[in-house]
């Protein structure tokens, strides 16, 4: 099996490593994740539909794979870039090594690259985005690097269409000593196991429906809050959901949206979203909260961002990334509505936010008081 392989940027840089996936070519725009924790979580972390990865930290898969850190049922990213590849995998859950893992899932993966070099070539040129993984024996250069100038990138795409749930599905939970069970509906956009869980921890009842499910049919559902899950890509031309959104946000059902479902709200409460020069990747990003006047190191992962220009006034910002001030929280005015550009489940990262789900249940029970009259 031939071993060589080779990373190429849009600029036409090459970096040598080798092959420790499956052979083949791949193209996409790369983005680099400084967690020095978490690979599994970030490898099937549904949120990278279409992109390839490159892990800053030097040394992965020394705790090898198991199945209870998938993130999804499936790899969604289409390449993987590294440093270096540990040779043993040492940790009483692993059940596999990486390198078996990545084969198994058909990822190409390449280790032997200076990634923190290719890191700083992405984050300083910015345009630099569009990268190509090969570790086929015979290549061709002018012919791969016509293939990253004719790739046109994933803005404009609604990516949703190919990674939400095909049909509704629900999460048993056991509840006692509650009068009350909460009912939270959970709009699959590419949504985390670990996100479920927080849920499920709280002692929530869970349905997850499909990203474009109706208005009328989640209504049917009769939920006691909304949840707008994570999720790859651009969602300004996501129509259909954005326009389920904006009825929702007529009646008084609190509603909690993060990362894509933090955009989605925003879209359908009027504001507008900007592709980032350099998105967010990692689980060391300090966010101001302004309302509390404290600060949360949270988890990231997204290139897009709510441009603040023309904020629509019915929004007021709760929170802002410390890195380069963009929005990173919002809450509807006068309603029980709010989103979250961060992650606040981690997986992996710190939990500094993960009292945002606390506030969401928070506002569920003021809601469900006045709908039964009880609690």
């Amino acid at each position: 099996m031939n071993n060589k392989a080779i990373v190429l940027m849009e600029d036409g840089t090459k970096l040598f490593g080798k092959s420790i996936g499956v052979e083949g070519t791949v193209i996409g725009e790369v983005v680099f994740n400084t967690a020095i924790t978490g690979y599994q979580e970030i490898i099937t972390d549904p949120s990278y539909y279409k992109q390839i990865v490159i892990l800053t930290y030097p040394h992965i898969g020394n705790v090898g794979t198991n199945l209870k850190d998938n993130e999804s049922s499936k790899i969604y990213l289409k390449g993987l870039i590294i440093n270096n590849l540990s040779k043993i995998s040492s940790n009483y859950r692993s059940t596999e090594n990486l390198d078996i893992f990545l084969k198994k899932n058909n990822i190409i993966a390449i280790e032997g690259i200076d990634t923190r070099y290719l890191t700083r070539l992405i984050r300083n040129k910015k345009i630099n985005k569009i990268g190509l993984i090969v570790t086929k024996k015979n290549f061709n250069y002018k012919n791969i690097l016509k293939k990253i100038n004719k790739y046109k990138g994933l803005q404009g795409i609604n990516l949703i269409k190919n990674i939400t749930t095909k049909k509704v599905y629900s999460l048993p939970t056991v509840i006692k000593n509650y009068i009350f069970s909460i009912h939270i509906v959970v709009i699959d956009f590419g949504v985390k196991k670990s996100i479920l869980n927080m849920f499920i921890n709280r002692k929530c009842k869970i349905t997850v429906v499909p990203a474009f499910t109706s208005y009328e049919n989640i209504i049917l559902l009769n939920p006691d809050g909304i949840f707008l899950s994570n999720g790859p890509g651009d969602p300004t031309p996501c129509f259909s959901i954005i326009n389920t959104i904006k009825k929702f946000l007529i009646t008084n059902i609190p509603i909690f949206g993060v990362c894509f479902g933090h955009q989605i709200l925003a879209i359908a409460n009027g504001a507008k979203i900007k592709k980032m020069d350099i998105g967010h990747h990692g689980s060391n990003h300090p966010v101001k909260d302004l309302k509390r006047n404290k600060v949360l190191i949270t988890t990231q992962n997204h290139g897009f961002t709510i441009d603040p220009n023309d904020f629509p006034k019915n929004l007021e910002i709760t929170h802002k990334s410390l890195f380069d001030n963009t929005i990173q929280g919002i809450h509807c005015i006068n309603k029980p509505v709010f989103g979250f550009q961060g992650h606040p489940e981690a997986s992996p990262g710190p939990h500094d936010a993960s009292i945002l789900f606390d506030y969401f249940i928070e506002l569920i029970q003021i809601y469900c008081k006045k709908k039964y009259k009880r609690l």
